[in-house]
């Protein structure tokens, strides 16, 4: 491509598709939102709109997580380069710590360490990334999901989740949408953004169509395990004799260490499909390519796994239950907003936004730009996540201020209110 001064250069035709796929990434929205913000005005920001409580208090990671980290800096051990050694305890203590829900054993082959959940989801669309391909994403969903796939060229098809089934798949939508080019579905539970935790019954039945369509699954559950409500979690892995399953996970979220960047790949697969088709050493060679997660962590995350209380998990969980209460029980008192389903697991709840009963609000967009400028609060619009006139709610920090964020959206959407209502 030409250039300044008619000369050519071999590197002005990039790939472009990643700047497409993050045209309306979750990024790019929060920095949008804090462009909005008063850095003068006179009340703290609350951010109500991303998964990451590890700034509250409550939410501070287990003693035994953070001694294990120290006690592996410390020894010396861990300064240099992974050695084979190191990576072979990491992975078998991942593998241990995911077959406690599976009705088989994982071995450490069975286990791929990443740089936390996001350089496993690239992991695997870069494998399987292809022009020809299509793979099916659940909408509303994560937008990392569907930036990575884009970016490796693949035809992406989404899904519907149904709120009022409590946002569960729309099952023989799955089926329309998949065809001889489908290689994959991915389903997130708990779920990120919408809250709700998928049965038994239903996982069962994501399975069976997988296996009818000949494709995989790719189970995120980053948030495994943090779930309040009725419904047990059940890994995906469970299914792993009816179709193959990659599981992707983390201890960024269940330990609240986001920054600890410690994330894997599970292959839920006893009976070998994706060693046979050569899924597998494809996993394994492209995870050769890139970084291996801090050396200091692959020597914590054994001890890490083993001696975490069980009264932390607890703990978490019990906070999560009450603030997804408070969360639930504010938004039923504004008119303008309404939730379609109690959040029931992870840290997020999807709502409804009507901007009909608002003056001057033309979409969610404007209605999060505006009460980010007044309030100083920050939500997620749903069109970040393909959903637009919703709103994406983060209720994992401290009670009090939880109950402070929502106050201002109500006091927001009273000052909002339309005339006509």
């Amino acid at each position: 491509m030409e250039g300044g001064g008619g000369k050519t250069w071999r590197f002005a035709s990039p790939n472009t598709t990643l700047a497409a796929a993050g045209e309306m990434s979750l990024l790019k929205c929060l920095l949008q939102l804090h462009a909005c913000l008063d850095e003068h005005g006179p009340r703290p920001v609350i951010p109500l709109s991303h998964g990451d409580p590890s700034s509250a208090p409550s939410f501070r990671t287990a003693p035994e997580a953070e001694e294990a980290v120290v006690a592996a800096l410390r020894s010396g051990e861990f300064n240099g380069y992974p050695s084979p050694a190191t990576n072979l305890l990491a992975r078998r203590a991942v593998a241990e710590y995911v077959s406690r829900d599976l009705p088989y054993k994982l071995a450490h082959d069975d286990i791929l360490l990443t740089c936390g959940g996001t350089q496993a989801i690239e992991t695997v669309m870069s494998v399987f990334g292809q022009p020809d391909v299509n793979i099916l994403l659940p909408r509303p969903g994560y937008p990392k999901h569907e930036a990575h796939a884009m970016f490796h060229r693949m035809e992406i098809r989404h899904y519907d989740l149904v709120p009022e089934r409590g946002w569960e798949v729309d099952l023989e939508a799955v089926e329309a949408l998949a065809d001889e080019n489908t290689v994959a579905i991915v389903v997130t539970n708990p779920n990120n953004p919408c809250g709700s935790v998928y049965s038994y019954e239903h996982l069962a039945k994501i399975a069976d169509i997988a296996s009818k369509l000949g494709i995989l699954v790719i189970a995120d559950e980053v948030y495994g395990h943090l779930v309040y409500g009725s419904t047990s979690f059940v890994p995906m892995g469970v299914f792993g004799e009816t179709v193959p399953i990659l599981t992707l996970g983390a201890i960024s979220k269940r330990w609240a260490v986001p920054g600890w960047r410690l994330g894997w790949i599970a292959t839920c697969d006893p009976k070998g499909i994706l060693r046979k088709t050569k899924v597998q050493d494809s996993l394994r060679s492209f995870v050769h390519l890139v970084s291996d997660p801090p050396t200091f962590l692959l020597g914590a995350i054994p001890h890490i796994m083993k001696n975490t209380n069980d009264e932390f998990f607890s703990n978490i969980v019990n906070l999560l239950k009450e603030t997804a209460e408070i969360c639930y029980g504010e938004i039923k008192e504004i008119k303008c907003i309404t939730c379609p389903h109690k959040p029931e697991g992870s840290f997020f709840m999807m709502v409804k936004l009507d901007v009909s009963q608002l003056s001057g609000i033309s979409d969610d967009e404007d209605f999060c730009s505006k009460l980010a400028k007044e309030e100083s609060v920050i939500l997620l619009p749903g069109k970040a996540l393909g959903m637009e006139n919703w709103i994406r709610i983060t209720f994992a920090t401290e009670p009090t201020t939880l109950k402070q964020g929502l106050e201002r959206v109500k006091a927001f959407c009273r000052r909002n209110e339309s005339q006509a209502n």
